[in-house]
């Protein structure tokens, strides 16, 4: 394939911004052995050289699929990269980049902004000091960019919208194969899957994270610990989350009365399960069984008999 052939430089309506992401750039290029890079056919504002670097206004999430190189950023010292390896460029932030001479290599590229993107940094998803994903050869992972390069070729209305979903798959596959790759100890993986289990098969007993690392043969501290690296809650979050949808499942149905669902799942009272669900779903449980129902807690008296 020739390169300048797979390469989009995309615009975006002020009406496009406000969908939360747009696409800028959507491309493919295959650097040979000792060929100069990057290639010379780029938009001014998109070229540089390798020894002095850049700077971009946009995110631009890179994919290499053969060879290696290296990458720099002002928050990433001189890093190796390869084959299955991404590595995200942040807007406003210096960077360089470039394959090894004797092996060239084969690059995907897709390039963002918006709020969206930006938010993800603010909370931590998206790391200047962490920006290499170790994704692996991925088919799915280059099906993505070609079907972005599909939409931004033909530029049908709305495609802007489609390339946003496309990137936001992007971005959320880099982040969830790095986390998965990271976590290396298979032992441990089995250990929080069983206690996941655990919790499930106990979502209507009383049961506390203390008894389930008791449970695992693990201390307290460590399975906490762990347990929320693995999934991004803390174990008493998980058995909470867990409750409400069980109880989300027995508003919606069954007949049982709010009092008898509280003690299926071991709340001492209805009143306090009335809190606890309210403070989860900003609903109380008899507005939620009747939302469910399409019987809206606001919904006119006339109109609620009807539906009954």
């Amino acid at each position: 394939m020739k390169t300048d052939e797979n390469i989009r430089y995309l615009v975006a309506s002020e009406q496009d911004m406000q969908w939360g992401l747009t696409v800028c750039s959507i491309g493919f290029q295959s650097i040979n052995p000792s060929e100069s890079y990057p290639p010379r056919h780029h938009p001014k504002s998109y070229l540089f050289s390798p020894k002095r670097g850049r700077v971009l206004d946009e995110y631009q999430l890179i994919y290499i699929t053969r060879g290696k190189g290296k990458f720099c950023s002002a928050n990433q010292r001189s890093t190796a990269v390869k084959e299955g390896m991404m590595f995200l460029l942040f807007p406003g932030e210096w960077h360089t980049y470039c394959p090894a001479e004797q092996t060239g290599w084969s690059e995907y590229f897709i390039g963002c902004k918006g709020y969206t993107m930006d938010q993800r940094m603010e909370k931590g998803f998206l790391l200047k000091s962490s920006p290499i994903f170790q994704v692996g050869l991925d088919e799915e992972v280059v099906r993505l960019y070609h079907k972005a390069m599909e939409v931004a070729g033909k530029q049908r209305p709305g495609f802007q919208q489609v390339l946003s979903g496309v990137a936001n798959m992007l971005v959320g596959i880099a982040y969830a194969k790095n986390k998965e790759v990271n976590f290396q100890d298979k032992k441990m993986q089995l250990l929080i899957d069983r206690a996941r289990v655990i919790m499930l098969d106990h979502v209507g007993k009383k049961i506390t994270p203390e008894m389930i690392s008791e449970q695992l043969g693990m201390s307290y501290s460590c399975f906490r610990k762990t347990f929320k690296e693995y999934t991004g809650f803390a174990p008493i979050q998980y058995i909470q989350e867990l409750k409400v949808q069980y109880a989300k499942e027995l508003l919606w149905t069954t007949q049982h009365t709010i009092k008898e669902i509280a003690s299926m799942l071991s709340f001492d009272n209805a009143e306090y399960f009335s809190v606890f669900f309210k403070k989860k779903q900003h609903l109380t449980p008899l507005e939620y069984r009747n939302y469910s129902k399409g019987l809206s807690y606001s919904t006119p008296a006339h109109l609620a008999e009807e539906q009954q």
